[in-house]
């Protein structure tokens, strides 16, 4: 029930009829008694920032979750920026602070992170390639980084963002070993998959899965399905997996922690999603 009390928890992006934050926050906040909502609002790229001000002059705003096209302009449209968010040069959450300031984070890649551990991965001494060096695959870098693997190569048909992220991320973690690569995953303990590839049936894979060893761990951020076509030809070669919507229950918490309404975990939020293949 919403009342005239109810914080407003703005989900801002276009188009909005994939949104599937809401089929999960939204039950979560009724079975707890938490008086908040999180609402669609459906903002073209050219209108966000004029948006973002009016969205957040509301008395009633808490922050917003901020979704495609939008990730990227956030960054110059805050008050501050995470670490992570200013290595990924986007961001998914933004506060409101009590003084009105915006504090912007992002939390794709802790999302990604936080599934890896509670499967058992072991970071450090970690070498992990990322393959797609856009908004996802940075942020997942950036993640890897402060969860302090040993070494992280960056692939992207874009060579230059590839090169530009690796600059960042060394800058902020002189310790990590990283560099721009192909797309081979021999020899690596994590391989992810941060491009759009696996969304339709037509796709190649992502990189060549016959190249897998079975102790490598492969890792999507496709949510279209659970089981995408990289994630069934890598465990037919026995390795563990990350679907791309563990991605997504993984960082709720992180998001409840950021806007001061407590954690949950991935279970409990799963036991109360209406999300639907």
């Amino acid at each position: 029930m919403i009342s005239g009390k109810t914080k407003l928890i703005a989900h801002i992006g276009y188009p909005t009829e994939a949104f599937k934050a809401p089929l999960i926050y939204n039950p979560w906040f009724e079975r707890r008694g938490i008086d908040a909502v999180v609402m669609p609002m459906g903002v073209k790229a050219e209108d966000y920032p004029s948006a973002l001000k009016s969205i957040f002059g509301f008395s009633n705003i808490l922050g917003a979750l901020v979704t495609m096209p939008h990730k990227s302009a956030t960054i110059g449209l805050v008050d501050e920026c995470s670490v992570t968010a200013r290595i990924a040069g986007s961001a998914n959450a933004v506060l409101k602070r009590p003084d009105g300031t915006l504090l912007a984070d992002m939390f794709d890649g802790d999302g990604f992170t936080r599934g890896l551990r509670r499967k058992g991965f072991v970071f450090e001494g970690a070498r992990c390639l990322v393959v797609g060096a856009g908004g996802v695959g940075k942020a997942i870098a950036a993640s890897l980084a402060k969860e302090g693997v040993a070494a992280l190569a960056l692939s992207d048909i874009d060579r230059v963002a590839a090169e530009e992220l690796a600059a960042r991320l060394a800058r902020h973690y002189p310790r990590l070993q990283v560099e721009v690569s192909g797309t081979d995953p021999a020899g690596y303990d994590l391989v992810v998959n941060g491009t759009p590839l696996g969304m339709r049936p037509e796709d190649p894979l992502p990189f060549d899965v016959s190249r897998l060893s079975p102790r490598t761990f492969v890792g999507e951020v496709v949510m279209k399905t659970e089981i995408t076509p990289l994630l069934a030809a890598a465990g037919e070669r026995g390795c563990r997996i990350q679907v791309g919507t563990d991605m997504l229950f993984e960082m709720i918490p992180a998001y409840l922690e950021f806007f001061g309404l407590g954690t949950a975990t991935p279970d409990e939020l799963r036991e109360v999603a209406r999300i639907r293949y």
